[in-house]
């Protein structure tokens, strides 16, 4: 096991689920109930009804994972700033996920986790923002569900070729440990972000960036096209570069990989 710095985050609630529909949802109400709390997370051993990118679903077998939400405050960010918070949270889950698999962790715009070519994390936030008044908003809390796939070996017909520490590793793991770890790594590069600004959490996780100048193949609407990842702005929009430069939202193309 690698080793690991002293949690000085381990004062925060941590809360403890055996089963939830989910973990996002069980934060959400903490926070409408008044009783939410900069760093808490919400993990549970079982998920009825997960949420995914895009109103997918996140499926994963009970006491076999981590499902987790984070309850993130956003002070002194913008709600323009919400690509590098979602940033933020990418990156401590990479900096978790890689002490154990190794290199070969990158981040998949905008928010997955990839072992080489197989998906190991899915990472949905979720945001409330208050509206104004006069029409503005402020941006009150970021709610950060993870779902690591831990000790599952089993994925059925799961198609996105899904992979696990334990395949990786060859070894099991204690989930709440893991779980604190994944806290710890997740708010060190939330303050890191509160510290360094957003620029600099930006280019290190395009460092991190699954396929980074490397050729793949997309697809938008029903055209399927070869394009080189050149990098994701402080917008959030994935720029691609195919004779021309183009750039792209979450959720506008989708990824075709072999």
């Amino acid at each position: 096991m690698p080793d690991q710095p002293d949690d000085i985050y381990q004062d925060f609630p941590f809360v403890s689920l055996e089963t939830v529909d989910s973990t996002n949802n069980y934060a959400l109400h903490l926070v409408h109930a008044g009783l939410a709390q900069h760093g808490t997370a919400v993990f549970t051993h079982e998920q009825t009804a997960g949420k995914g990118q895009r109103q997918k679903t996140w499926h994963a077998t009970a006491g076999e994972n981590i499902l987790m939400s984070l309850l993130l405050r956003p002070e002194g960010l913008s709600i323009a700033d919400q690509p590098a918070l979602n940033a933020a949270v990418a990156l401590g889950t990479y900096d978790f996920f890689s002490l154990y698999a190794g290199d070969d962790t990158s981040i998949k715009w905008p928010n997955d986790l990839y072992w080489q070519d197989r998906k190991a994390v899915g990472i949905l936030v979720e945001n409330i923002i208050s509206t104004g008044t006069e029409g503005g908003g402020a941006w009150k809390w970021a709610v950060a569900g993870i779902g690591v796939n831990i000790n599952q070996t089993n994925f059925g017909d799961f198609n996105r070729r899904p992979v696990s520490l334990r395949q990786i590793t060859g070894r099991s793991y204690d989930l709440i440990t893991l779980a604190r770890e994944l806290r710890h790594c997740v708010l060190k590069q939330y303050d890191a972000l509160q510290k360094d600004g957003t620029a600099a959490i930006l280019a290190l996780y395009n460092q991190r960036l699954y396929k980074l100048h490397e050729k793949v193949k997309l697809k938008k609407d029903n055209r399927v096209f070869e394009t080189e990842i050149r990098g994701v702005g402080a917008d959030g929009r994935l720029t691609v570069f195919h004779g021309i430069e183009e750039t792209f939202a979450h959720g506008e193309v989708e990824w075709i990989i072999d």
